[in-house]
């Protein structure tokens, strides 16, 4: 194959990057790089700089894979604890070039991304589809099909192409974060169908450990495999021989590199031009029938149902990321809903320079079929060395301390929703005074969370959290105590700052009790 004619992810410089210019002085040059580079050179890179959120989510389990792969921590025979020793040598010996090539050398083909085998695509698509989908469904955002041009304006008729780069973190999103529904018409054999289930992601915000180079972020992402997982079992969809029969379901995954590159419900198959340097077209349709199983994916949180099932906890883009911070730290934090804390992080904080290890949270608000809202992209400063485990009054503080902020912003809302419905005589329910109170306190009450926990200053701050709170209450209401009536409303949803109004004991209530009034903070 002429090798103009190629879009070699390996060598292809399309993953973008801040260099390490100064490792004193932490000065950083942009640049993209390919997939061999990018390991090869992984301690002397600070951080990716790639895709909207989502792609780069989805970008990091592809590399946290190939990272297990190239240093041998894709299998633990000998239990995690050796496993996490060995990890420790290999942060210290640094990244190792000739085992990047070798890995890369057996697979050259397999990431080609227009190849015979294109990386995560099927290649029968186009002797199974009717026809393509057009490069405007590819790309998440651009109106497709007869959806109304609002923002963009992008015709299916007259489709601009799109660049290779930024296409390949489509396919990714696609893959992860897809849509349930309607698709495109697919025939396998006596099987044809035009419908799919929703990416393993769909609608959910990772939690992704960062250090201060790619090559500890990379590895602190790393989860033990179980001690039978073997690596000639635990394959990769680009490490098997043949592509998937899409007609039979998958009953389970082998280990870790199999789920995180597993649980995918579509596929996809780019159309490029004569150079290869942009695309402009695409097969998208289904790629299982039926419900792939969970891959319990290790970079969520996972809430518990009151029926014991497991849910990952969906990306709200009105949800600061403090205010999961407790369920980053603790292992039972506080709250009405049971959860369970990205597993990745009960081992990333064993790492040498936990002290140094960010979080980084990456998602994509969504309904769980078809409607995309916005993404979702936040970090925290160094938090994982204050972990449970390691820090545990420090860790209880911390969660006390958002607990505080959190009761108070919901005793706000009930408040101000109150005074609302009782001067326009109406029901409670959010409001235009409910959101002027969200809009003023929730960032607030953020800036005072991260100074707190900078300082490791818990002292007092339920009275921080309460006056802020009051402040805020006190600001959205002004314009109306000035009568009588609202003046009485505004002053009897007050109660509401402090808790509600006390209830009268129960004659059955046991001496000294009583019911609490507001609701555990989640």
């Amino acid at each position: 194959m002429d090798q103009s004619m190629r879009y070699d992810l390996i060598l292809e410089p399309w993953v973008g990057i801040l260099r390490l210019t100064d490792l004193d002085g932490g000065t950083y040059q942009q640049g993209a790089v390919g997939l061999q580079r990018l390991l090869a050179e992984a301690d002397q890179i600070k951080t990716l700089s790639f895709g909207p959120p989502p792609a780069l989510s989805a970008l990091y389990r592809i590399l946290y894979v190939l990272t297990a792969r190239v240093t041998g921590l894709d299998e633990a025979p000998h239990g995690p604890d050796e496993w996490m020793d060995r990890r420790l040598d290999i942060l210290e010996s640094g990244p190792n070039a000739e085992a990047v090539d070798t890995y890369f050398a057996k697979y050259r083909d397999r990431f080609d991304l227009f190849g015979s085998r294109p990386f995560l695509q099927d290649p029968r698509l186009p002797d199974e589809c009717p026809k393509s989908a057009g490069v405007n469904k590819l790309v998440l955002g651009r109106p497709a099909g007869n959806n109304t041009v609002w923002w963009e304006h992008h015709f299916d008729g007259d489709p601009l192409p799109l660049p290779t780069a930024e296409a390949v973190g489509h396919l990714l999103m696609w893959n992860y974060y897809g849509p349930s529904g309607r698709c495109a018409t697919r025939t396998v054999g006596k099987t044809s169908e035009a419908n799919s289930s929703a990416g393993p992601l769909r609608s959910s915000l990772s939690y992704h450990p960062e250090g201060d180079t790619l090559w500890m972020s990379l590895l602190a992402g790393l989860t033990p495999p179980e001690s039978h997982v073997r690596r000639g079992d635990d394959l990769c969809p680009w490490e098997e021989d043949d592509l998937p029969d899409p007609t039979v379901l998958v009953g389970s995954y082998a280990g870790p590199s199999s789920r995180l590159t597993g649980g995918w419900q579509h596929a996809l198959l780019l159309v490029p031009d004569a150079s290869h340097r942009f695309v402009i077209d695409a097969y998208i349709t289904w790629g299982r029938r039926g419900k792939m199983p969970s891959t319990r994916d290790p970079y969520v949180i996972w809430q518990i149902s009151q029926e014991g099932n497991p849910y990952p906890r969906p990306a709200d883009s009105g949800r600061a990321l403090w205010r999961d911070v407790d369920a980053l730290l603790l292992k039972d934090p506080s709250g009405s809903t049971r959860i369970e804390p990205p597993a990745v992080f009960s081992t990333a904080a064993d790492l040498e320079g936990v002290d140094q290890l960010r979080v980084r949270a990456l998602g994509f608000e969504q309904d769980g079929k078809t409607k995309d809202v916005q993404f979702v992209e936040a970090s925290t400063p160094p938090l994982l060395g204050l972990m449970e485990h390691r820090r545990p009054e420090v860790a209880r503080s911390i969660g006390d301390l958002r607990t505080a902020g959190v009761t108070y912003g919901q005793r706000l809302a009930t408040a101000v929703k109150r005074a609302w419905a009782t001067i326009n005589d109406s029901k409670m329910a959010d409001c235009a005074w409910s959101e002027h109170a969200a809009a003023s306190y929730w960032p607030s009450a953020e800036e005072v969370f991260w100074r707190r926990l900078r300082a490791e200053d818990f002292d007092e701050a339920w009275t921080e959290f309460r006056r802020l709170a009051e402040r805020t209450f006190d600001q959205v209401t002004a314009g109306y105590t000035t009568t009588s009536r609202g003046a009485r409303a505004v002053e009897h949803a007050r109660l509401d700052l402090y808790g509600g109004r006390r209830q009268k004991k129960s004659a059955t209530a046991p001496a000294g009790r009583r019911p609490a009034a507001t609701p555990s903070a989640d």
